[in-house]
């Protein structure tokens, strides 16, 4: 069996495949670090729910043990353990095995994704503890960009940056868009290395891809995270002229840079929430201001899917996945709103009643097949993990 985790700074994700990868058990630890922590678990068919005191990663994977083991699923029958990593910088282009200097890597990276890089290390180390001997493997959002041409990795900046530093496009949420691109094509019936398709990851991050032939060749995130589209509470691109402005005006820069990844995006447009679904509501009731943060945030979207039409040329689908994507017709129908001149329109029926699951929501005179596929991290991962571990028994 092969274990999957991913782990935030406040939450840990893990979800366990059979050699078959069917899920035999999933759940999450939330409010890891403070007073009470939840661990919620499915398995065998049935939800359990449990509080652990004053949790940190290593303990509340020990609970995820516990709750297995009391499920009849032994941590000893585990293969490998595969964790979710944001950010691998330059160097890692496809899931590796952690050893000592990956993990060094993992943390020279901190820089580029401080509030991810750290809580995957943590899970690193908490399962290394936990499981002696099972082999650790790191799967890289980062990784499936690596693909990029540097005319859309590099920035317009001092070439030593980039030489000496790393400083360039790394894109994220690469097992996200790897999965519904590569169902987008087994949903069309178009072989992958034929395949043209946007991808659009619309959750509380929010990031777009142009996928040709199973390839990555441009993304919205870049160097991090904060990069692209306005998401949750991060601004995505600005003038980079504001981050003097506000310090001239006597802002610290950690003022600056907490405003724009927490205070800014949905929550600072709204003045109220991060949530699109409150926001919707809002906005149906009156509320004006809510109306325009959604607004500007369709636009962004719908700028972003213009401009990879020119980037691919052949548009095979659009796919929408991600909280966002998956469940608010409501989101989809405005991003969509005058792309009909670009072979993209929508059926107002079947996406009104398209209740998340996987499906095409496109009008049957759309040349551009637009579709929703609920996204599959933790499968992708399962299976590289055992990618990497078949190749390492081939290698001996």
């Amino acid at each position: 069996m092969i274990l999957v985790l991913n782990c935030g700074s406040s939450s840990l994700k893990f979800c366990l495949f059979d050699e078959h990868e069917t899920p035999r058990a999933r759940g999450v630890v939330e409010r890891l670090g403070q007073r009470e922590s939840t661990l919620v678990c499915e398995r065998n068919g049935e939800q359990m729910r449990r509080s652990l005191l004053a949790a940190d990663h290593r303990r509340a994977l020990g609970a995820v043990v516990d709750a297995l083991s009391e499920g009849g699923l032994a941590a000893d029958a585990l293969e490998g353990v595969g964790h979710r990593v944001v950010h691998g910088g330059e160097r890692v282009v496809e899931a590796v095995r952690i050893t000592p200097d990956i993990e060094k890597h993992i943390e020279a990276c901190v820089p580029l994704a401080p509030l991810h890089n750290p809580a995957a290390l943590e899970g690193v180390r908490a399962a290394r503890c936990l499981f002696v001997g099972v082999p650790q493997v790191g799967v890289f959002d980062t990784a499936f960009h690596q693909t990029l041409p540097a005319r859309a990795f590099l920035y317009a900046l001092p070439r030593a940056l980039y030489a000496e530093q790393g400083i360039r496009r790394y894109g994220f949420h690469g097992t996200s868009h790897r999965y519904v691109a590569m169902r987008a094509g087994e949903l069309l019936g178009v072989a992958l290395e034929r395949l043209s398709v946007i991808t659009c990851h619309l959750g509380n991050g929010v990031s777009l891809a142009a996928v040709a032939g199973g390839r990555s060749v441009d993304t919205t995130m870049g160097l991090t995270p904060l990069e692209g589209i306005p998401m949750g509470t991060r601004s995505g691109d600005i003038d980079s002229a504001l981050v003097f402005h506000l310090m001239r005006e006597g802002k610290t820069l950690d003022e600056v840079e907490h405003m724009l990844q927490h205070e800014s995006g949905l929550l600072g447009l709204s003045g109220r929430s991060q949530d699109v679904r409150e926001l919707e509501t809002a906005a149906t009731d009156g509320d004006e201001v809510a109306a325009e943060a959604l607004e500007v945030f369709a636009y962004r979207v719908r700028k972003a899917i213009g401009s990879y039409c020119a980037v691919l040329g052949r548009v095979n689908a659009l796919v929408f996945t991600g909280g966002i994507g998956q469940h608010s017709a409501f989101m989809r129908r405005r991003i969509l709103e005058g792309l009909q001149h670009m072979g993209m329109q929508i059926d107002s029926a079947r996406n009104r009643n398209h209740a998340g699951d996987e499906g095409e929501v496109s009008h049957v005179d759309s040349r551009v097949k637009i579709l929703v596929v609920p996204t599959n991290e933790e499968l992708v991962i399962a299976r590289e993990v055992r990618e990497v571990l078949a190749k390492a028994k081939d290698i001996r």
